[in-house]
């Protein structure tokens, strides 16, 4: 009796789980009629251009997306479709010191994402992310410390847009 019992528990909710949609570990709900993505290359149209930036932020979004859901990459016809710009790269001075020079800096980097859901109009979203990199004043903001900032901030961008489509948080 407690055998069957336990037998017909785990079919019930083998069945519910199954019956809601396709779920991953990493909080993404996707619909089971979707089955591809589509990320188009995302332009630097910021007033300061840092060459290859561009480049490596669409990369780093379909990377995010690959790594984190069971959807097959596409360059055409994606199931859902992702665009949009680099719309800002800056470096400001957030603190300074006695001598009035910056004992601080920060690299801001902000994303236009524009998420198109070609099976449910609904789930579409045109939404702007941004983060930020901080650094010492004195530091020179190039070669291996830039790419550490630049991923830094295209790590926590991909995951706000993986969120913000995906996950629905």
């Amino acid at each position: 009796m407690k055998k069957t019992l336990l037998i017909l528990t785990l079919l019930t909710t083998m069945f519910s789980i199954q019956s809601c949609g396709v779920y991953s570990f990493t909080g993404a709900s996707v619909a089971s009629n979707i089955s591809t993505y589509q990320v188009n290359f995302f332009r630097n149209n910021a007033p300061i251009v840092e060459p290859g930036i561009d480049r490596q932020f669409t990369q780093s979004l379909q990377d995010i997306i690959l790594n984190q859901t069971s959807l097959d990459l596409t360059n055409q016809n994606g199931d859902l479709i992702y665009e949009g710009e680099i719309v800002e790269y800056y470096i400001a001075p957030i603190t300074a010191t006695a001598q009035n020079t910056a004992a601080q800096n920060r690299l801001t980097v902000s994303v236009n994402v524009r998420f198109y859901d070609t099976k449910n109009e609904g789930n579409d979203l045109e939404q702007r992310f941004s983060f930020y990199y901080d650094y010492g004043g004195s530091a020179q903001l190039t070669g291996s410390q830039r790419d550490e900032a630049l991923n830094v901030i295209f790590e926590r961008i991909t995951q706000d847009v993986f969120n913000a489509t995906l996950a629905k948080w």
